[in-house]
């Protein structure tokens, strides 16, 4: 047992005063937060660990009130300590949609997960969290050429490829800002999603919560970085999402297929991103299990890439950094 599982074994004697209670391992995330099930006579409960100077716990307490009071299911915070990163929360149990989906139970478990996402939006309030602005977004993808590209590949980028990401951030940034502006989870996927008895999804991981683009959690849901789905499935989703979500009065496009292209240059700089903290999971932290989901995300950024003329510079800075001979449809 180490010194923070220690510490939190005596917090924990203190806050359940005549309770026997024993801990076992519940999960651990991307972050340095870990989570332990804590077992007691007749109930379990959610240990979080997540130590003060790498973690803050404030935020995870405040977007929980938020969460509950928009009628979503999410860990209620039993008791806290924020100086030293101890959460106490209800359990929502064992079973993330990830173990769940297959292609009999899809459309239900995606129903259930669209209809909380639209709850979601319409409770937004922008004053409560921080916007999903210029700057965030592009220090998001500054994390590919940082940790992917350099770090990852050992590569160097010229000026010319410089030039063409440079590009690429300034299109995504100029389309994503122009998206209509809700509560964002910002990790809306399979992974973070619990099959619950009360037939809507257990919401975990909401901690980073922003005011962002409408479309960043349906393609976090969507196109996932952990299960895949044929782009005809996604398009279903995505229009039995939209059509409630236009009839509730939420900022989508009036036209699908407008829709359908902010969806897709939202998922392309989510999976820029993405390389590039699966890139920095590893290489900074050890964590190389995310190192095989990679060549999912980079299917995905691909084919946006092909399929908008205006990404062409990322396909051909991606073909340049796996040594593809570039074809000359990419000439822009």
């Amino acid at each position: 047992m180490d010194d923070r599982q220690q510490q939190l074994n005596a917090w924990l004697s203190k806050t359940l005063p005549d309770s026997d209670f024993k801990l076992t391992t519940a999960s651990a995330d991307a972050s340095f937060r870990r989570y332990f099930r804590v077992h007691l006579a007749n109930q379990t409960l959610i240990a979080m660990d997540a130590p003060p100077p790498q973690e803050d716990c404030t935020p995870f307490v405040k977007v929980a009130k938020l969460f509950l009071d928009a009628g979503l299911n999410v860990p209620k915070v039993v008791a806290q300590d924020l100086v030293n990163g101890f959460l106490l929360l209800s359990d929502l149990g064992n079973d993330t949609y990830l173990q769940h989906l297959n292609n009999e139970t899809a459309q239900m478990l995606y129903f259930d997960a669209t209809n909380a996402l639209i709850k979601l939006q319409l409770a937004s309030k922008s004053h409560d969290l921080p916007a999903y602005d210029e700057a965030l977004l592009t220090r998001e993808m500054q994390l590919f050429p940082d940790w992917y590209v350099s770090k990852h590949l050992g590569q160097t980028l010229n000026a010319e490829q410089q030039g063409w990401l440079q590009q690429t951030f300034t299109s995504l940034n100029k389309n994503i800002l122009s998206q209509g502006q809700v509560t964002v989870h910002r990790d809306y996927h399979s992974r973070n999603l619990m099959v619950t008895h009360e037939n809507t999804p257990g919401i975990l991981d909401f901690q980073d919560a922003v005011h962002g683009a409408i479309t960043y959690d349906l393609v976090s849901l969507l196109k996932d970085a952990y299960i895949q789905w044929d782009e005809e499935q996604i398009i279903d989703i995505a229009v039995r999402y939209w059509e409630p979500a236009k009839k509730a009065g939420l900022p989508v496009a009036n036209d699908f297929s407008e829709f359908y292209r902010d969806f897709e240059w939202m998922g392309a700089q989510r999976h820029i991103k993405v390389l590039g903290i699966f890139a920095r999971l590893s290489h900074r932290d050890g964590k190389d299990g995310y190192l095989k989901d990679m060549p999912l995300v980079m299917h995905y950024l691909r084919k946006v890439c092909e399929r908008y003329v205006e990404l062409r510079p990322m396909l051909r800075l991606l073909d340049a950094l796996e040594g593809r001979v570039p074809r000359p449809k990419y000439v822009v």
